[in-house]
């Protein structure tokens, strides 16, 4: 595309500047031969409307008319044709010839296009202080608006054809400007002006290869490219202030429009560059030999010699030792025969053997309607088809079936290539001679065959009076042809279109046919008429004859039909009942069938139906859906919608078609039966009845399943519309619940757990706690603890980040000192929250609950997913967070908690010292306010397994309060997750 568009440019630019010449200096126009310029773009400014076109000529200054730039720029011809068209007798393929309207690089008659337009955003208003930049011209494509100078070529060409804007006048006081007023009229007329193009898309272009958009003139588009087409648009007037964009749709024609002319494919799309003579080929028996064939005479017996002999202008060939004999006119079989006597009886014992050599050259004339009608210059050996190959092949509006060869004045041969195409009959493909002329003639009678025949196409009449014998002259009639169902279309004398019904037995062979009939042949409907459709989940799905009496059992004979897993108790039939094609489902127990063919359970099948075989592991929306949204579309006020309802503890929940006597037992059937957490006492049925057609009523049944399940009648209920059963869960029906216990435990592992069993109760049955075990040290983490932490981490995550970035906009505006730290900080410590996980610990006092019974306030009810991990004795103190030197101490019990900061290194210049707190081993936390909750005496004494915590001091720094608590946080998390991964 952007070579194109590039094209376009230059070719623009070679237009302005080749105009600019021709006003400089008239006599230097004249003398020297312009510029050359490509036929896209003398086609887009000869698109333009004669208004347009003069308005760029006074753009660019030219005195000189439309029709002399025009002459100047094509050389001299202003119709914007090559001059210089190849002379008869020049070889094939050399010249300039033009192609079929049809097989135009662009835009084609009657194609379909997608019309985009937007309205142009209003620019600014320049200011004194800062002029407004021109803006490139709408319209023009993006790709030329890289080149500079492409894109002042294409300004200027669009600048001449914009109307120039009104002439302010004076406003009256206290009105609001005029131009704004009129600014908004007209943006609200381009704005109505695109809803009404948009509604209209796509849209097809006339026979003439033009664009009708609603309210405006026709704008040929025939032969542009989609930038080229966008370009000329944008020049048309009507059009400014929008930027319209066309782009082609390469939808393929079908039916009637998409045929073709048979036939003329034969030649190809392209003419042959070169058209070799027939040198290789044997000579016919009937070739007439004449002045320039070469003849070779081999000589054998006293002498051994080959002549190569030409036969001269006036007809002889001059043979060695015998003398000239006249050859002329004559056979080569007859001058074959003369020269081998003449040998044997003048040279004594000698004998010839003659052959015809290189043929000579013949000028034969292709005229009428040829693509490259001309004078040529063929092989003598060269036949009427030989030389329309020569000529380019045939016009579409040239006759196949009448091509006529000439000698003379008279009439030689009349070729109809239908012969060769569709018989192979080649008889009348004459040779050519010396001054022939093959005439072909403007194209004949044609009628349209469309739809089940082999060759559907445009066929020429010769000779095919009837409807038959033009089936028949398009391949006949395809296996899926309706006979009964085949019109013929026509203009009748009083110019109106009907449709004529025709019938191949009788009617066809009477029916005649005029000029642009058109003749459809139906195919006939896909649905089977006497025959059954097996689909599904088994081996061999597929169509199976219908016979009266067949069953289920007969298209299914075994269970080795199916595949694995194959649902036996539920197979659908979805059936079809005349008049009206009414839509019924049928279910069988393929199980019950199988056991018993032959009898009830076993249902006979009917014509259409369609058997569908399920699978347990699959839903069965795919096949189902369909069959409900069928049932829909025929429910009324009088015959609800048939479907029903399965919900609860089944193993395949959801809609199912209502079945004719379908019963409690049937809808579990079709659920796949019950789960096993199904309660199997009882369900409730939920029934909807309209009451005298006024309201809708909501009923509650309660059905005795067990009942129902094993043939009760009373308990089976009969299903009605829209009735939804439900099969309730066995109560205290749960997944099997476990928690894992790790570490110090006698027994470790995952245990299964009941519903309320608590943590002692698992504990015992593990055997307790070893002797190594640290109980203060244990973490209990619970799953629903970690969602819900996580949820949190996430929130102030989130948080922190809106009063960072808040913080370095304040910092930017203040330039407030210490700034930069405190960003640093925050930016860090949101990095440290959004990679932090939850733990989900629950704080637990482990050593209390040994000593306690089942059930005390120190026990906990367990839940699935818990884990308790019972870390070995720790004799170690940790000290983090703003110390010198991050470390654990050995546990000393005469140390306090100043101690063991002195023996990390002390605090550092950061640390807030009045919120130091103690993280105990069991992970609850023991905070004050000073050193007093901390003295040396041991009011808070110091324990293994302790985490002495010394924050950042936040307030110092121009931050927020939030960050305080997000290093407690983050130190907590931490801890916990050290205490985890040391067991």
């Amino acid at each position: 595309m952007r070579p194109a568009i590039a094209r376009v440019g230059r070719g623009l630019l070679v237009l302005l500047a080749t105009t600019a010449c021709l006003l400089l200096s008239q006599e230097r126009a004249e003398s020297q031969t312009p510029p050359s310029m490509s036929p896209e773009l003398l086609q887009i400014f000869q698109g333009l409307t004669p208004e347009q076109q003069q308005a760029i000529m006074q753009q660019l200054g030219s005195g000189a008319g439309v029709s002399g730039i025009l002459g100047a720029l094509s050389g001299g011809n202003a119709s914007g044709q090559t001059l210089g068209r190849s002379q008869p007798g020049q070889q094939p393929g050399a010249e300039a010839t033009e192609e079929e309207p049809a097989e135009l690089p662009g835009f084609n008659a009657e194609d379909w296009v997608i019309v985009q337009v937007e309205v142009l955003p209003q620019a600014p208003a320049a200011t004194a202080a800062a002029p407004a930049t021109a803006a490139p011209p709408a319209g023009i494509p993006p790709a030329l608006l890289n080149n500079p100078g492409q894109a002042a070529a294409l300004g200027s060409l669009l600048a001449a054809t914009a109307t120039a804007p009104p002439t302010p006048t004076a406003t009256p006081k206290g009105a609001p400007p005029q131009s704004d007023l009129v600014s908004d009229r007209e943006r609200q007329r381009l704005v109505d002006m695109v809803d009404l193009i948009r509604s209209k898309n796509p849209y097809r272009l006339t026979r003439e290869g033009t664009l009708l958009l609603p309210g405006f003139a026709p704008i040929s588009l025939l032969g542009l490219g989609d930038d080229q087409a966008t370009l000329r648009l944008s020049v048309e007037p009507a059009l400014r202030g929008l930027t319209i964009h066309v782009t082609r749709l390469p939808l393929r024609r079908a039916g009637v429009e998409g045929l073709k002319p048979f036939g003329y494919d034969m030649f190809g799309k392209k003419s042959p560059s070169t058209f070799a003579p027939f040198n290789n080929i044997p000579v016919p028996s009937d070739y007439i030999v004449g002045p320039g064939d070469e003849i070779n005479v081999q000589l054998y017996g006293n002498q051994n010699r080959t002549l190569r002999l030409t036969v001269t202008r006036d007809g002889q060939l001059n043979l060695p030792d015998i003398g000239p004999i006249s050859v002329a006119g004559q056979r080569f079989t007859s001058v074959k025969a003369e020269i081998e006597s003449r040998v044997q009886k003048q040279l004594i014992g000698m004998k010839a053997s003659v052959s015809m050599g290189d043929t000579r050259s013949i000028h034969v004339y292709v005229l009428g309607e040829a693509k490259r009608p001309g004078s040529y210059t063929l092989s003598a050996l060269s036949t009427v088809t030989s030389s329309l190959y020569a000529a380019g092949g045939v016009k579409m509006i040239g006759s196949l079936r009448a091509i006529m060869l000439k000698r003379g004045s008279s009439l030689v041969r009349r070729l109809d290539l239908y012969d060769l195409l569709i018989r192979g009959d080649n008889a009348d493909d004459a040779p050519l001679m010396e001054g022939d002329v093959v005439f072909v003639p403007p194209v004949g009678q044609t009628v349209s065959v469309d739809g089940e025949v082999r060759r559907p196409a445009i066929y020429e009449l010769r000779g095919e009076s009837n409807v038959a014998a033009l089936v028949q002259l398009a391949g006949g009639l395809t296996a899926e042809a309706d006979h009964a169902t085949i019109v013929l279309t026509r203009i009748d004398a009083k110019q109106r279109r009907v449709v004529l019904p025709v019938e191949l037995t009788t009617s066809a062979r009477e029916q005649p046919l005029s000029n642009g009939d058109v003749l459809h042949v139906a195919r006939l409907r896909p649905t089977l008429d006497s025959g059954i459709v097996v689909q599904g989940y088994l081996y061999a799905p597929g169509d199976f004859a219908w016979r009266s009496g067949l069953r289920l059992t007969d298209v299914i004979p075994s269970v080795d039909q199916l595949k694995p897993d194959a649902d036996l108790h539920y197979v659908l039939i979805r059936r079809e009942s005349g008049p009206d094609r009414h839509i019924s489902v049928v279910s069988v127990d393929l199980a019950a069938a199988l056991a018993a063919p032959g009898s009830d359970a076993d249902a006979a099948l009917m014509p259409r139906d369609r058997i569908t075989v399920f699978d347990l592991q699959s839903g069965r929306d795919r096949v189902i859906q369909p069959v409900l949204e069928e049932l829909r579309l025929q429910g009324n006020a009088q015959q609800p919608t048939q479907v029903v309802h399965v919900v609860g503890r089944v193993k395949v929940p959801g809609d199912y078609p209502l079945e004719p006597g379908m019963r409690v037992s049937d809808l579990i059937r079709a659920g796949g039966g019950t789960t096993d957490a199904a309660y199997g006492q009882s369900a409730e049925l939920v029934r909807y009845t309209v009451v005298n057609g006024e309201m809708r009523q909501t009923d509650l049944l309660d059905v005795d399943l067990s009942g129902a399940l094993k043939g009760g009648a009373s308990a089976n209920v009969r299903l009605l519309p829209f009735d939804t059963l439900m099969v309730k869960e066995v109560p205290e029906w749960r997944s099997q619940e476990a928690i894992t216990l790790r570490g110090e435990v006698r027994f470790p592992g995952v245990y299964a757990i009941r519903r309320g069993e608590t943590l002692k109760s698992v504990l015992t049955r593990a055997g307790g706690l070893t002797q190594f075990a640290f109980a203060e040290g244990s973490v209990f983490t619970r799953d629903e603890l970690k969602r819900r932490e996580q949820e949190q981490l996430d929130m102030l995550a989130d948080r922190m980040q809106r009063d960072v970035a808040l913080l370095a906009l304040q910092s930017a505006a203040a330039n407030q000192q210490g700034a930069a730290t405190a960003l640093s900080v925050g930016q860090s410590l949101l990095g440290q929250l959004k990679g932090a996980t939850a733990v989900g610990r629950l704080v637990i006092d482990l050593p209390h609950l040994e000593e306690s019974p089942a059930g005390s306030v120190y026990d906990v009810v367990l839940r699935d997913g818990d884990t308790l991990s019972v870390p070995r004795y720790e004799q170690q103190v940790t000290v983090i967070g703003e110390v010198q030197t991050v470390t654990s101490h050995l546990y000393n019990p005469r140390l306090a908690r100043d101690d063991y900061i002195g023996l990390s290194g002390g605090v550092t210049s950061r640390a807030d010292k009045g919120r130091i707190y103690i993280v105990r081993a069991s992970g609850s936390v023991i905070a004050g306010s000073g050193s007093r909750w901390f003295d040396r005496n041991g009011s808070v004494p110091i324990k293994p397994g302790d985490t002495i915590v010394v924050p950042l001091d936040t307030e110092h720094i121009p931050a927020l309060p939030l960050w305080t608590q997000v290093t407690q946080i983050l130190y907590n998390v931490a801890i916990a997750v050290l205490a985890i991964r040391s067991v």
